[in-house]
C-alpha cells in the first residue's frame, strides 16, 4: 500500500465514518466472525480508510509499550548497563566480520586457480581432458538419459552430418550472457541490445581490498575484443562498513555497503546502447511553423549497472536514486556471493531448480494451511461465502 503524504487525504469523511456506523447497526447480534468479514468488505471498498487504518498501523510500529517507564529508577540503571554491554558486544561482532572477510580473501586465492581454469575453458584457451570431462551421474539423470536414448539415436545421424558441415564451437559459447539469462535478478536488466555485447563477455573475477585497507570488494567484467567499447575490463567497486554506528550502535547486523563506483566505458561511436536518440515535433505558438527537434536520452541497459548514482556525503538522496541503490547493491552482493562461486550451475539451471525447490515447499505448506481453513468453513453452519467475497484492491504505485 503506497504511503500517504497528506495528512488531509487520510483523514475519514463523516460520511464514511457513518457508512462504517451503519453496517455496525445492522449487523448487531450477528456473529462476530460474520461482523468481521463485512467490516473487512466494506474498508477495502474505501481507500480513505484504508488510509487512515495505515497512518494509524505506521504509527504503531516500534512504539515502545510504557513498560521501561513504568520501572523503578534503580531498575532502569540496570537496563542502562545491559544496554552498555550490548554495544561492547556489536563491537566484538563488528572484529568478528572483519576475520571473516580476512577469511574470505585467503579462501579467495584458493578458489582462484580453479577460477582460471574455468575461464580458460570458457573462452577455449583450455581443451579439458577425458578424464576432467568424465562426470558420474546420479540415479534421477540416469534415468532421465535412458529415457531420451531412443530420441538421441535417432537424431544422431542427422547430428553428425550437422556437425561436419558447420565447424566445431570453441569453448563455451555464451556461456556468461546464459547465465545471466537464467538468473530473474539479472536477466530484468537486460535488454535486447545488450546481449550481442555480453556474448563477448569471457569471465567475472572477484576482488578484494588488500590487508589493511578499507573493507571493499571489485567485480571485474572481462571482455574479449568487440566493435562496441574498447575497454578490455569493466569494474565496480563496493565499499563496505563493518562497524557500529556512534548514534545508533544496536542497529548493527554485520557488514553494509556504504557506496559504490563504476567505470568509465569507452565506447565506439554508434554503439553506445545507455543512450537513444529520440525526434519530437515541437509547434511554434505564434507562426505555427512544426520543426523537429533531435534529442539524446538515458536508455534501458545493463551497463547502466556501471553508472550508478553517487551517494552524496552529508546530504539524503531522493527515493529513485535510494531504490536504484539498493538495488544496485543487492546486485553486486548477488554477483559476488552466488554467481561467481556457482557460475556452472546457474548455466545449467541447476541452481535455479534448487531455489525452486526450496519456494515448492513453502508454497505446499502455504496450500495445506488454506485447505484446513476452507475445511473449518465449510464446517461452519453461519458461514455464508457470499460474505467473504472481497473485490479486488486497487493497484498503487509506490
Amino acid at each position: 500500500m503506497a504511503d500517504i503524504d497528506n495528512k488531509d487525504q487520510a483523514e475519514m469523511d463523516p460520511a464514511d465514518m457513518e457508512d462504517v456506523e451503519e453496517v455496525e447497526e445492522e449487523e448487531t447480534g450477528e456473529d462476530e466472525n460474520s461482523k468481521a468479514r463485512q467490516l473487512t468488505v466494506q474498508m477495502m471498498q474505501n481507500p480513505q480508510i484504508l488510509a487512515a487504518l495505515q497512518e494509524r498501523l505506521d504509527g504503531l510500529n516500534g512504539s515502545p509499550s510504557g513498560y521501561m517507564e513504568s520501572l523503578p529508577k534503580v531498575v532502569k540503571r540496570r537496563v542502562n548497563a545491559l544496554k552498555n554491554l550490548q554495544v561492547k558486544c556489536a563491537h566484538i561482532e563488528a572484529k568478528f566480520y572483519e576475520e571473516v572477510h580476512e577469511l574470505e580473501r585467503k579462501y579467495a586465492a584458493l578458489y582462484q586457480p580453479l577460477f582460471d581454469k574455468r575461464s580458460d575453458i570458457v573462452k577455449a584457451a583450455y581443451e579439458p581432458t577425458d578424464e576432467e570431462c568424465e562426470w558420474k551421474m546420479d540415479e534421477e539423470e540416469e534415468l532421465t538419459v535412458s529415457k531420451q536414448d531412443e530420441m538421441k539415436e535417432k537424431a544422431k545421424l542427422e547430428e553428425e552430418k550437422k556437425d561436419e558441415e558447420k565447424e566445431d564451437p570453441k569453448g563455451i559459447p555464451e556461456f556468461w550472457l546464459t547465465v545471466f539469462k537464467n538468473v530473474d535478478l539479472l536477466s530484468d536488466m537486460l535488454q535486447e541490445h545488450d546481449e550481442p555485447i555480453l556474448k563477448h563477455l569471457q569471465d567475472i573475477k572477484v576482488k578484494f581490498s588488500d590487508p589493511g585497507q578499507p573493507m571493499s570488494f571489485t567485480l571485474e567484467f572481462q571482455f574479449e575484443a568487440n566493435d562496441f567499447f574498447t575497454n578490455t575490463v569493466l569494474t565496480k567497486t563496493y565499499k563496505m562498513r563493518s562497524e557500529p554506528d556512534e548514534t545508533d550502535p544496536f542497529s548493527f547486523d554485520g557488514p553494509e555497503i556504504m557506496c559504490c563506483t563504476g567505470c568509465t566505458i569507452e565506447w565506439t561511436k554508434g554503439k553506445n546502447v545507455t543512450l537513444k536518440t529520440i525526434k519530437k515535433k515541437q509547434k511554434h505558438k505564434g507562426r505555427g511553423t512544426v520543426r523537429t527537434v533531435t534529442k539524446t536520452v538515458p536508455n534501458d541497459s545493463f551497463f547502466n549497472f556501471f553508472t550508478p548514482p553517487e551517494v552524496p556525503e552529508n546530504a539524503e538522496l531522493d527515493e529513485d536514486s535510494d531504490a536504484v541503490l539498493a538495488a544496485d547493491f543487492e546486485i553486486g552482493h548477488f554477483i559476488r556471493e552466488r554467481i561467481v562461486p556457482r557460475a556452472v550451475l546457474y548455466f545449467t539451471g541447476e541452481a535455479i531448480e534448487d531455489d525452486d525447490d526450496d519456494y515448492d515447499e513453502e508454497g505446499e505448506e502455504a496450500d495445506d494451511e488454506e485447505g484446513e481453513e476452507e475445511a473449518d468453513e465449510e464446517n461452519d453452519p453461519d458461514y455464508d461465502p457470499k460474505k467473504d467475497a472481497v473485490p479486488p484492491a486497487e493497484c498503487k504505485q509506490q
